[in-house]
Parts: C-alpha cells; sequence; structure tokens
C-alpha cells in the first residue's frame, strides 16, 4: 500500500465519554484501500504538518468508506481533536500500518485486555469476527476509573448479545458508591486473567493502554501464567 497522506474529511464526532471522542474520517472518492482489523492510522491537521500522531482504528477492515478513530483528551493532538474537531474540518491521513492483528482461528481463544482508550481496537476485532459469525473465541477484560468512563459500553454489550463467543468484562478501579457499580472492582490482575483461559496454549494474549498497565499484563502472562512470549501482542503508549 502507497504510504502517501491523503486529506479526508471528518464526517461525524461521538462523544463516548466526557473525555474521549470517536471521530469518523470520509474517504475521499475512489479511494479504496486494503487493510487489517486492529492497524492504526497516522493523523494531522493540515495547518500543522510536522506534528502528527498514530491512533489505532476503532472500526474494522470490514467498514467501508470510512475510517473511525477513538480519542481521548490527552497531550496537545489529543486535546485538540476532543475538544476542537467538528464535521466538515479536514485531517490528512496516513494509510493503516501495524502488526497488533487478530488472530482468527476456529480454536483460538483472544484475551485482550485494555486500559481507558485502549479498549479501541477490541471493537475491531469484535466487530469483525460478529459480522463473519467467525468460531474465534474473545475476553474483553477492560479496566476504567468509572463507569462513566466505560467506552463503547452499549456497543459491546450488543456485540455480546449477537455473539455466543464474545465476553466483555469490566472492573472499575476508582467507583464511587454513588456510582451504583455492582461489577467487578480493582485493576486487572493475574486470577481474574487466569479465570479466563481454558487452553493455554490455544490462547493469545493481547494488551493495549497506558504503558503501565501494558507493561503489568506483560508481566501477568509471562511471568504468573508462563506463557510464551509468541502468544502476547501489546500496543502501549504514553
Amino acid at each position: 500500500m502507497s504510504r502517501e497522506a491523503i486529506e479526508m474529511n471528518v464526517e461525524s464526532v461521538t462523544v463516548e465519554a466526557a473525555d474521549t471522542k470517536t471521530i469518523r474520517l470520509t474517504w475521499p472518492e475512489g479511494h479504496n484501500p486494503e487493510f487489517k482489523t486492529g492497524q492504526f492510522i497516522t493523523c494531522n491537521w493540515p495547518d500543522e504538518p510536522s506534528y502528527r500522531r498514530a491512533y489505532s482504528l476503532s472500526s474494522c477492515a470490514l467498514d467501508r468508506g470510512f475510517y473511525e478513530f477513538t480519542v481521548r483528551r490527552d497531550g496537545k493532538m489529543g486535546t485538540r481533536l476532543v475538544d476542537w474537531i467538528k464535521p466538515t474540518q479536514k485531517l490528512v491521513v496516513l494509510p493503516p500500518a501495524g502488526r497488533f492483528l487478530p488472530v482468527y482461528e476456529p480454536q483460538k481463544h483472544l484475551i485482550c485486555m485494555a486500559g481507558g482508550s485502549g479498549v479501541t481496537p477490541f471493537r475491531g476485532f469484535v466487530r469483525e469476527a460478529t459480522r463473519q459469525k467467525l468460531e474465534t473465541k474473545i475476553t474483553v477484560l477492560y479496566s476504567v476509573r468509572t463507569p462513566k468512563d466505560i467506552i463503547f459500553n452499549s456497543e459491546f454489550l450488543q456485540l455480546a448479545r449477537e455473539n455466543p463467543r464474545f465476553t466483555f468484562a469490566v472492573t472499575c478501579t476508582r467507583a464511587q458508591p454513588a456510582d451504583q457499580w455492582s461489577g467487578r472492582s480493582g485493576r486487572i490482575d493475574a486470577e481474574w486473567v487466569r479465570q479466563q483461559v481454558g487452553d493455554s496454549a490455544e490462547t493469545i494474549f493481547y494488551a493495549c493502554g497506558p504503558t503501565p498497565l501494558v507493561e503489568f499484563a506483560e508481566h501477568i502472562v509471562l511471568n504468573d501464567l508462563g506463557v510464551t512470549k509468541a502468544q502476547m501482542k501489546t500496543e502501549k503508549w504514553g
């Protein structure tokens, strides 16, 4: 695929949480790229060509005619996008790249650990698997501060209803009584991950999000569970 940057129109901006938005970019006429679910795009504003930032796609390869990526208010680029992006504006986009890809094999179980906006590529994983009616089992273990910080909650719950091989599990680290949270509390830990594992040899572990979370997930998988490094895929930032 050509690595030529292309200017794209912002079609829509959707609020996912107080500090998080999903941006949909429309492909220009005649643009029909081949790419893979789990990859990322690199964007910049037309007036700041030297400042680029990579974002995981939260759409999947079956979504044609547009890219979607989901941004948290963080850093120069993330803050400008969340606070100022509007439909009809434009972003300059480098085509998808990256190797953080789902292994869609019938006997595999993908255990996907995420923190905050790190859940974004897993939306694409599950979208594709559900639409294709794949036999691959997928479990998303998602750590957020409070219930209000859950991104894609309604869509993940709907996908879980449609796909019996998909499990969506959330844990809150700072839930307060006023949140009326009845789910799991605390961080992702080795015991919680271990409970999800059936045949460890057929399990692929993914971790995406802030560096401390991803490194802790790596420690759980490689040390506490004793899984081979080949079965661990990570994407981290910050």
